[in-house]
């Protein structure tokens, strides 16, 4: 049984012997001219505002975490419906049994006050 996983192994084992050996590569072979301008940070074209240890509302993450939530749904929808006629009832159930739930979640976020962007609750602060 562990016989299946060996060429898994191998093949993990040559991605990270190869991913550190073209890293120590680009150190070693590429040009390093570290200078006040290249080593200060760069956010967008724009000087950074404020010290980058500032906490960030915990809405936030919530909304990211949110997105990633719903969006990735889609991954799940899209390859359904387009082969929505192939398949049986039972995954129709499931599909709704799936929207229902995300639908609960978006419901349990608005209720929830996360997708609120009123600036007078302190978002940004």
């Amino acid at each position: 049984m562990l016989s299946n996983y060996i060429p898994i192994i191998i093949l993990g084992g040559i991605a990270i012997v190869l991913a550190i050996l073209l890293m120590t590569l680009s150190k070693v072979l590429g040009p390093s001219r570290p200078n006040k301008t290249k080593l200060q940070p760069y956010e967008s074209g724009m000087d950074p505002v404020g010290e980058a240890k500032d906490r960030y509302s915990i809405s936030f993450y919530q909304v990211a975490i949110a997105f990633i939530i719903f969006d990735l749904e889609v991954v799940f929808i899209y390859p359904w419906a387009v082969r929505f006629l192939d398949f049986e009832f039972g995954t129709l159930v499931s599909m709704i049994v799936f929207i229902l739930e995300l639908f609960v979640g978006l419901v349990y976020l608005i209720k929830k006050g996360t997708l609120d962007w009123d600036m007078k609750k302190g978002m940004f602060n």
